[in-house]
């Protein structure tokens, strides 16, 4: 049952992301009255586009975790930790490269990351 879950946490990532993009943010950003963030709306825009697909990024990592819970392991805490480093490294890169660095999420994902590396290493 949990690799159907998984499957369909999957898959509604996909379908949020793709038609998402497709009928509300382009739709969104055609407007001319969206609020200017450091001087402009290329920085709001960049910020709720990376906003809308970090949704999707996450699910996909319950999906990983769903997947492990399907099939445990002895230990499970330690791949669990592993999916989760690896959504918030992503969402750190992620952050970093579509606001170019300005806006700081990417430096607390990337901690998150660290420390769920760290606590998964020396598990």
């Amino acid at each position: 049952m949990l690799y159907i879950a998984s499957l369909l946490t999957i898959l509604i990532g996909i379908v949020h992301s793709l038609l998402g993009e497709k009928y509300i943010l382009i739709r969104l950003f055609r407007q001319d009255n969206l609020p200017k963030l450091l001087g402009s709306d290329w920085f709001t825009k960049r910020v709720l586009r990376f906003a809308w697909h970090l949704t999707t990024i996450v699910w996909w990592g319950f999906a990983g975790i769903l997947y492990l819970l399907a099939l445990p392991s002895e230990n499970i805490e330690t791949d669990i930790l592993w999916v989760i480093f690896g959504v918030f490294l992503f969402s750190a890169i992620l952050a970093a490269v579509a606001s170019r660095g300005q806006h700081i999420s990417w430096l607390v994902f990337g901690s998150i990351a660290t420390i769920c590396c760290y606590v998964a290493l020396i598990n």
